[in-house]
C-alpha cells in the first residue's frame, strides 16, 4: 500500500481517495504505514519516524487536522514547530491553548490547556496557529523543571529572541502556576548555549559556583588574527572550556566533510589554542551526570594560571 497524500495522512482523506479499512488495517499489520495518532497515518520509511522532535511535529499536525478551530499548539508542541531545541521534556502528548477559562483536560495522546491568550500570542506557522516564541517559552518553563526550560530558552535566545520580550512574556503570566521557575529561566537563559550539553553545562557550572564563562569566547593570536571560538572560556584564568557531543561534530561539518574530517579539524583547532597559551577542558555528555568530575577538571585547571 502507498500512502501517495503529502504530510500525516487522515483516515477521512484515505477513505476519499479510494482507500478501505481493510486496507488501512493490513497496512498497519505489515508494518507499510505507521499510526501516529489515531486515524492519521504516515509510510513507516517516512525518516521524521526517526527523530522525536519530526515524529512529534507530524502528530501535531494530524491532532489540529482532527480537532474544532480554535485550537492553538502550544507548550512543548508549540516549540517543536518554531524549530527549538527540546530536551528531558516528554513528547507523547500534543498540547493546545483554547482561550477560554476552563474545560482544560489531559488524555493519553493529548494535553488541551485553557488559558487567556493576549492579543499577539499567538502567529501562524505553515497555516497552523501556534504560540509565538516568548509566550511559548515562558509555558513550557512553568510547566518543565529548570534545566529543560533552559535548553528551549537558550534555543529560543540563539535564534533571535530579544530577552526583553521573554522578560515581558513573564510578567504578563503573573502569578499563574509555576512562573516563578519561568522567571528564573528567563533570567538565566543566555544565546551563547548553542546545544543541550552546551546549556546543561551552563547550569552545572553554575550549581557548583565555578565562575561564569564567557559564552562562545573567540580567541585571538598576538597579531589578531582568529584562532578559533570555544564553547566556554575564563580569560583570567586562562582557560577554556569545551562540551563534546555528537552533534556538535555534525554542526562543524561542511560540505564534503566526513565526520573523521570535522574530529581531526577540532584537534587542530585545540592545538592552535593550547598554542596561545591557554589550558583546554573538555568534558563529555556522560561526564554532565557527574558534575564533580567537570568541577575539579576546571579547578584544576585554574590553579595552574
Amino acid at each position: 500500500m502507498t500512502l501517495d497524500l503529502p504530510g500525516p495522512a487522515l483516515r477521512p482523506d484515505l477513505l476519499a481517495a479510494g482507500y478501505t479499512d481493510e486496507e488501512l488495517r493490513r497496512a498497519r499489520r505489515s508494518g507499510e504505514v505507521v499510526a501516529i495518532r489515531r486515524g492519521a497515518y504516515v509510510p513507516s520509511m517516512d525518516h521524521r519516524l526517526t527523530d522525536p522532535a519530526a515524529r512529534h511535529a507530524l502528530a501535531v499536525r494530524a491532532a489540529v487536522a482532527q480537532l474544532p478551530a480554535g485550537a492553538v499548539v502550544s507548550h512543548v508542541s508549540a516549540a517543536v514547530l518554531l524549530g527549538f531545541r527540546v530536551w528531558g521534556v516528554p513528547l507523547t502528548r500534543v498540547h493546545v491553548t483554547r482561550n477560554r477559562d476552563s474545560g482544560g483536560r489531559r488524555g493519553r495522546c493529548l494535553h488541551l490547556h485553557t488559558t487567556p491568550l493576549d492579543e499577539g500570542d499567538v502567529i501562524e506557522i505553515d497555516g497552523i496557529p501556534v504560540t509565538g516564541p516568548a509566550r511559548t517559552l515562558v509555558d513550557v518553563a512553568r510547566a518543565v523543571p529548570f534545566a529543560p526550560g533552559v535548553v528551549v530558552a537558550d534555543a529560543a535566545l540563539q535564534a533571535g529572541l530579544d530577552p526583553a520580550q521573554l522578560r515581558e512574556a513573564v510578567e504578563r503570566a503573573g502569578r499563574r502556576p509555576g512562573n516563578a521557575r519561568a522567571r528564573r529561566v528567563a533570567a538565566f537563559a543566555d544565546g551563547g548555549g548553542q546545544s543541550v550539553g552546551e546549556s546543561r553545562s551552563r547550569i552545572l557550572l553554575a550549581r557548583h559556583d565555578v565562575p561564569s564563562p564567557v559564552l562562545q569566547w573567540p580567541v585571538h593570536d598576538p597579531q589578531g588574527r582568529h584562532v578559533g571560538t570555544t564553547d566556554f572560556g575564563w580569560p583570567a584564568f586562562r582557560t577554556v572550556g569545551e562540551f563534546d557531543g555528537l552533534v556538535k561534530y555534525g554542526r562543524l561539518l561542511r560540505p564534503g566533510q566526513t565526520p573523521g574530517d570535522a574530529v581531526v579539524a577540532e584537534k587542530r583547532r585545540e592545538d592552535r589554542v593550547r598554542d596561545e597559551g591557554l589550558r583546554v577542558v573538555r568534558w563529555t555528555w556522560d561526564e554532565l551526570e557527574t558534575p564533580s568530575v567537570v568541577v575539579k577538571r576546571l579547578w584544576r585547571a585554574f590553579a595552574r594560571r
